[in-house]
């Protein structure tokens, strides 16, 4: 257990911070009394427990007028702040924390109202590129590194980057154990997993393409109402990475933007944008044992994984994979999404989030990647509802994948406290991975012949004109459910 005499702040105590808190107390030795939550709605009754036993409740919003007077009464240099509330600027509460030495993690970077420029806002500035290249911007006026900030370390952003590298790792293993590669091919393979120059790995290997793939099977003894929202973890952050542009880190190898496709026009340069919500951008994705159909909806993955794994070679990007979420949320989720489209996007006020109430399911997420003389191959966590019961009472699959996550981060965080801002593929996997596999239920991480034209068959032949590339299958376009197929 790590050791550590200063103060922590949470601010936020939604589903994700109520599993982290007990969990964090097993793997920091920190005193009770020198924790204080922090929400704006009444989480007295829920928190009673650990009241009891020391940790502060004050009910109070961060807002862009009382940031710095607030965060002010709870901490200082050397302590930490976890940020898992939503709507915070990420830019104004990490400058603060970096002139004022506290330590600092979230799990997405957010703005204080994301709808505030409206429609007519051009769709690269919507989206999470155009935040990172903010928060690049000022720390370019920073003298030094400062405090530790670790931006996007939950489930996805955050584990996805450390079951990449350990994928990674896997396929260059079993490619040597099976003699893939010619002998020099191998030998630069063996060097370049030993030394972990994963861009170089990623390249060698033959990746083109890395899906978040994610398919929540959790269901519920109380069946979803008609007017009724239900997810697995926040609405709110759901709705809002949902309605926005579809985001995707853009490979070297692809031949066509898609329609609706925008480009930057500074920085790396790594993504593209769709003007299309993320929602109803749907890409045909697998998980141990079946192909699932997930949704492109924006994650801060799609820019880290993608941005680490660029070659560059004389100022040119040289090779890079796609990388984007494909996501299958719960069947009560996607009921819900259907709902709100026939309201024109409008979300219920009648909201609830599955927990107790779940009878049975997983929460089945990882790294498929592919390209590579196996075609596919899958790297994750499968987590049943009774596994993440079983470690945290009460709590749900999703939550618990996103609260260990937080946990090993802020540990990481305490233990290297000056390393200025770090995203999660700047983590040591090794570490991440050791203290998170015992709450990821059954560790996966296993090849698969799957490729996303392997079980297509045109219900129209002659009839229609389906877009694929089947000469080479790892084409985004062979991915994109379209019409006409």
């Amino acid at each position: 257990m790590t050791p550590f005499k200063n103060k922590i702040l949470f601010v936020g105590y939604g589903a994700v911070a109520e599993c982290t808190l007990p969990i964090l107390f097993k793997h920091l030795a920190v005193a009770p009394e020198n924790v204080t939550v922090m929400d704006f709605e009444d989480r007295a009754e829920k928190l009673k427990p650990w009241i009891a036993k020391g940790v502060k409740w004050v009910r109070d919003r961060v807002t862009e007028k009382n940031m710095g007077s607030l965060l002010g009464k709870f901490v200082a240099k050397g302590d930490v702040v976890i940020d898992l509330a939503w709507n915070i600027d990420a830019c104004e509460i990490l400058d603060w924390c970096h002139r004022r030495g506290v330590m600092y993690i979230n799990t997405s970077t957010e703005l204080w109202d994301p709808y505030a420029a409206g429609a007519k806002q051009h769709p690269t500035e919507k989206t999470l590129y155009w935040r990172h290249m903010n928060v690049r911007r000022m720390m370019a006026k920073w003298k030094a590194k400062g405090p530790t900030a670790v931006l996007e370390h939950g489930a996805n952003p955050g584990l996805i980057s450390h079951f990449t590298k350990q994928g990674l790792l896997d396929i260059a293993a079993a490619s040597l154990a099976d003699k893939k590669f010619k002998v020099k091919d191998a030998e630069r393979i063996a060097e370049l997993a030993r030394t972990q120059a994963w861009n170089h790995l990623a390249q060698q290997l033959g990746v083109k393409v890395i899906h978040c793939s994610e398919r929540d099977t959790q269901i519920s003894d109380k069946p979803k109402q008609v007017d009724e929202f239900v997810n697995t973890w926040s609405i709110e952050g759901f709705r809002e990475e949902g309605q926005t542009t579809s985001e995707l880190g853009w490979g070297t190898h692809e031949k066509e933007l898609p329609a609706h496709a925008h480009k930057h026009k500074e920085g790396p340069r790594n993504q593209i944008c769709l003007a299309r919500m993320g929602m109803d951008v749907w890409v045909r994705t697998w998980v141990p044992n079946y192909t699932v159909r997930g949704m492109v909806v924006r994650h801060g993955e799609a820019f880290t994984i993608s941005d680490h794994l660029t070659v560059w070679e004389k100022g040119k990007a040289t090779y890079r994979p796609t990388v984007h979420y494909a996501y299958c949320p719960s069947d009560a989720a996607v009921a819900s999404l259907n709902e709100m489209r026939g309201y024109d996007y409008k979300l219920n006020d009648n909201q609830r989030i599955m927990n107790d109430d779940i009878t049975q399911g997983s929460d089945i997420l990882g790294a498929l990647i592919m390209g590579h003389p196996y075609k596919s191959w899958w790297t994750g966590s499968d987590l049943s509802i009774e596994e993440s019961r079983r470690l945290v009472p009460h709590q749900n699959a999703t939550t618990m994948q996103v609260a260990i996550s937080v946990v090993a981060a802020t540990v990481w965080m305490v233990q290297n406290p000056e390393m200025g801002v770090v995203v999660p593929d700047d983590l040591p996997h090794e570490f991440v991975l050791g203290l998170a596999k015992p709450y990821l239920g059954t560790f996966i991480s296993t090849p698969s012949d799957w490729t996303p034209l392997k079980h297509y068959k045109n219900p129209f032949p002659g009839y229609n004109r389906p877009e694929f590339d089947v000469k080479d299958p790892w084409q985004f376009k062979n991915f994109l459910v379209k019409d006409g197929e």
